[in-house]
């Protein structure tokens, strides 16, 4: 047993409130749970109780047995000097105040129904499950899960803006720059999400702003920065590239430090990061707003629109320097959109929405609502419990449940491992 579970009780009073009584056969009532501490000192803050009809008001300490508060050294910590009430599974050793005076301490064990306490181990005990639910995940009725999703799926909105305001700072809250680097980041994808981030990272984004009108030069930007122009090559293209960047170079005094090479092994060719780069390039080259206008899109099709783009004219026959191949187009795929609407664009929209003390959830759950789920082996992990996302707003909040609620034990914190832990079902 864990003192989480302890912690779970008694801040929803999951116990037989009406008749309790403490150690020393007093009544007990419990007025106030008090604020939950996640921090050091006692567990809660300013509880109220009602020992034989005594109100009192100060700290509730929680512990599995009363023992453990020796064990924890609290009788030599002056935190605990105003716990009025010691809450304990089994009461094995009376504990004293400063004064010699006994706190109260109430029993959980005969207060706590065997159903609670036999959900509470069919839920921890299953160690060799993929979550500790899965048995039982399929049950879980559609009400719970929905409104569960939507709360998780704004819990990762919560995390990403965290990241985003930590760019704000370092940028002087320059939105643009930090929707360009995150931008370039997902232009990478997964294998050069790192490498493209590095790139971003390597200029500055008034550099950027600079060349955007002239789209050799923000090619010969982005491409010189990620080291693709330092290889010889017969193609005039190359060419034409590699002596702009040798201008810019000086003009704006660009080094390479720390940029991380990129990828072009197993990936398929329309991902090669010469594609990924000049379709970022055309992206800042038709769009010198991109920012004000990302923010000002209303809903999905007007991001579809704002990402209509393909590549130069030189990579429509190429996908690398030196090989010619078939002529295409290269725009964007839907799919693409999506994964940078999930990944960039909406949660920068949270954030700025944010920010300014604007409220556009409604806004957000209709686009996220409307793009497809991801496809990743979280995905499949529930798809296999007998619960295939549809949306990628369902897929965003399974990964922000796996990987901050199952993959960490937090059911007590979780919607579901709470209906699991109340049902009289299973």
């Amino acid at each position: 047993m864990q003192e989480d579970f302890l912690h779970y009780i008694w801040l929803h009073k999951k116990l037989d409130v009406l008749n309790l009584k403490t150690t020393q056969h007093e009544c007990l009532e419990i007025i106030n749970v008090g604020q939950h501490n996640h921090d050091s000192g006692p567990d809660f803050f300013n509880g109220q109780v009602r020992v034989n009809n005594q109100l009192w008001a100060g700290n509730i300490e929680i512990h599995i047995k009363s023992s453990d508060w020796f064990v924890h050294g609290h009788e030599q910590d002056k935190a605990y000097d105003n716990v009025i009430l010691h809450v304990v599974y089994e009461h094995d050793t009376e504990i004293f105040r400063n004064d010699n005076s006994t706190i109260p301490t109430l029993e959980l064990k005969p207060f706590i129904s065997s159903e609670i306490l036999n959900n509470y181990q069919k839920l921890f005990s299953s160690k060799n499950n993929w979550i500790n639910c899965e048995q039982d995940f399929a049950d879980v009725d559609e009400f719970t899960l929905k409104n569960w999703q939507e709360r998780l799926y704004f819990e990762r909105l919560e995390r990403k803006s965290n990241t985003i305001e930590n760019l704000l700072a370092a940028s002087k809250n320059d939105w643009e720059a930090v929707l360009f680097k995150l931008l370039a980041k997902n232009f990478g994808l997964k294998v050069n999400g790192a490498a493209f981030e590095s790139i971003a990272n390597s200029v500055n984004f008034p550099v950027v702003r600079k060349t955007s009108s002239n789209l050799e030069q923000l090619e010969a930007l982005l491409f010189g920065q990620a080291r693709l122009l330092e290889k010889e090559s017969s193609s005039n293209y190359f060419q034409i590239l590699k002596g702009e960047y040798t201008f810019l170079k000086q003009k704006f005094q660009l080094d390479t430090q720390g940029v991380v090479d990129v990828k072009f092994f197993r990936l398929r060719p329309p991902n090669f990061p010469t594609i990924r780069l000049s379709q970022l390039a055309n992206l800042y080259y038709k769009e010198q707003q991109l920012f004000s206008k990302v923010i000002s899109a209303e809903n999905i099709n007007d991001i579809y629109t704002l990402f209509e783009i393909g590549t130069s004219a030189f990579w429509k026959t190429h996908y690398t320097f030196d090989k010619e191949s078939k002529k295409s187009n290269k725009i964007v795929t839907k799919a693409f959109v999506d994964l940078l609407l999930i990944n960039t664009i909406l949660p920068i929209k949270f954030c700025y929405a944010k920010q300014k003390g604007e409220d556009i959830e409604e806004s957000i759950l209709e686009i996220i609502n409307g793009i497809s789920s991801e496809k990743n082996s979280i995905v499949d992990g529930f798809t296999q419990l007998k619960h295939k996302p549809k949306s990628a707003l369902e897929s965003q909040a399974f990964i922000q449940l796996k990987t901050e609620y199952c993959d960490k034990n937090k059911c007590l914190h979780c919607a579901i491992g709470n209906v699991l832990l109340t049902s009289t079902s299973h």
